[in-house]
């Protein structure tokens, strides 16, 4: 089942939702010491492996993060070829003051946000089902 591509039905139908927990975002050279199944996602850069945990995970691991975020999935299943989803959002919430970093898996985008700004950002990305 491929996903939605219509911009309009996307905005309309995302749905967000909030993911109890605080999640941080951390880095490694070492990702085989770490058990994957406690990891939310991991992404490899040149100068590292980037990974997605909880806080509580990531300080078990002894793992360093600057940055202590809400995860916001939305929960219609977006293509990936859609096209402005990410703009809308982010756009939106940038007027608002609050800083985005999205993933984009196969299903469902994921929006990471301040955990300050965790209330704001559900009000702004659920007006968009008005």
């Amino acid at each position: 089942m491929s996903g939605e591509k219509n911009l309009a039905a996307l905005l309309k139908s995302m749905k967000p939702k909030h993911n109890i927990g605080e999640f941080v975002f951390c880095k490694t050279t070492h990702l085989e010491q770490i058990n994957l199944s406690q990891i939310i996602m991991t992404f490899k850069e040149e100068e590292s492996t980037t990974i997605i945990a909880k806080k509580e995970v990531a300080d078990q691991l002894n793992l360093d993060y600057s940055y202590i975020a809400s995860w916001i999935t939305l929960t219609v299943h977006s293509s990936l070829e859609a096209v402005g989803l990410t703009a809308a959002f982010s756009n939106a919430l940038a007027k608002n003051g609050i800083s985005c970093n999205v993933v984009a898996a196969y299903y469902h985008d994921h929006i990471f946000v301040d955990t300050k700004d965790t209330k704001k950002a559900m009000e702004i990305l659920n007006k968009f089902s008005e």
